[in-house]
């Protein structure tokens, strides 16, 4: 994530501020220039960015609810940002706890889609493209408010994405995170990976591509849901740590490729926030070239997936450490042993394929 400064007085900002602490402006992103502007209003709903060349916006909808800081177009036909044009369905606003809840769920969408168009990935909303467009249904399974018939339960369908919002709720994610026994689970991570299901379907299925995955990472025609039903029956595969990112990974190559996926778009981030910072790594013990980095490159849009590799080690390296030093557990608690290196090194070659035509797999 990139950092920002108020472009009146020089104010570091953050990604989701509302108003500059300093002097008071009004601050909105612009996804289509990736920075967060300092507004002047005109009257009515409508802003102007302070710096040339002035442009004309409003605040999204969602900006009501306090769910939203991005603009669009004074002009545009759209109610809606590009982010929040891709929610379906929400909960049951009239419930407070409801938009509390709603209002981290947006917070870690919006990550996840300055994420996907930073690395130029086809987005669209499902309300476009029905067939290949993407949709979040935001759901309440706890009794009050909207209620579906059926449990509520988080996954991926047919680019119809469902959250449970009692996952914004941190004492039941960790009450979760505990049952499965998993050492990582967040609201950001869970939108990684479900959008890793997504765009699967965009970009291997079918695609020239699709041999290359089932090499890697298995046949995905193998039975689904007896593969998960082993999976949470019996644990993760005997030495899943040697092949796999996650233990879940290893419950189907859909979930594997999910995984490893999230964990690709958790690193070119986290080395984008740490470049803004500036940040650097020399260790005073030691004498390998794995505790040493720094960042002179952007990870969105670099090819060259072993400089994002030789930064990311050492940066976990360090925050592991810092953590351990507040008496927390890693920032960071994943191997990556050299096979999910390679699973990685998939991944970042399918989205850098992106970049234009005649690209393969490796």
């Amino acid at each position: 994530m990139k950092l920002f400064e108020c472009e009146h007085c020089g104010q570091l900002l953050y990604f989701e501020n509302t108003r500059c602490e300093r002097c008071g402006h009004t601050l909105g992103y612009l996804p289509d220039w990736e920075s967060l502007n300092a507004l002047v209003a005109e009257g009515g709903d409508r802003w102007r960015t302070l710096v040339p060349p002035e442009v004309p916006v409003r605040f999204c909808a969602n900006a009501a609810y306090d769910a939203c800081n991005w603009l669009v177009p004074a002009d545009s036909p759209d109610a809606f940002c590009r982010a929040c044009r891709l929610n379906r369905t929400l909960p049951g606003l009239e419930v407070p706890s409801n938009v509390l809840l709603w209002r981290l769920l947006e917070k870690a969408k919006h990550r996840l889609v300055y994420g996907l168009l930073r690395l130029g990935l086809p987005l669209v909303s499902k309300s476009d493209d029905l067939e290949l467009g993407l949709a979040f249904d935001f759901l309440d399974g706890s009794g009050t408010g909207f209620r579906e018939e059926a449990p509520v339960v988080t996954g991926h369908a047919r680019g119809l994405i469902t959250i449970d919002i009692a996952e914004a709720d941190d004492a039941e994610r960790e009450r979760h995170r505990q049952t499965m026994a998993e050492p990582y689970r967040t609201l950001l991570g869970h939108f990684r990976h479900e959008v890793g299901h997504y765009y699967w379907d965009r970009l291997v299925w079918g695609g020239v591509w699709h041999h290359a995955f089932r090499e890697m990472f298995g046949d995905e025609r193998r039975d689904y849901a007896a593969s998960l039903e082993a999976h949470y029956s019996h644990g993760p595969q005997p030495g899943w740590q040697e092949r796999y990112v996650s233990a879940y990974a290893s419950a189907h190559p859909w979930e594997d490729f999910a995984e490893t996926w999230a964990h690709y778009l958790h690193i070119v981030d986290t080395l984008e926030t740490a470049a803004a910072f500036g940040l650097r790594v020399r260790s005073s013990a030691g004498r390998h070239p794995q505790l040493e980095m720094s960042i002179d490159f952007d990870p969105y849009q670099h090819g060259d997936f072993d400089a994002l590799v030789a930064a990311w080690l050492p940066l976990t390296y360090a925050v592991n450490s810092l953590n351990h030093s507040m008496g927390q557990p890693d920032l960071y608690p994943f191997v990556l042993a050299p096979t999910v290196m390679g699973k990685l090194r998939f991944v970042h070659g399918l989205v850098r394929r992106m970049e234009g035509p005649g690209a393969g797999p490796p």
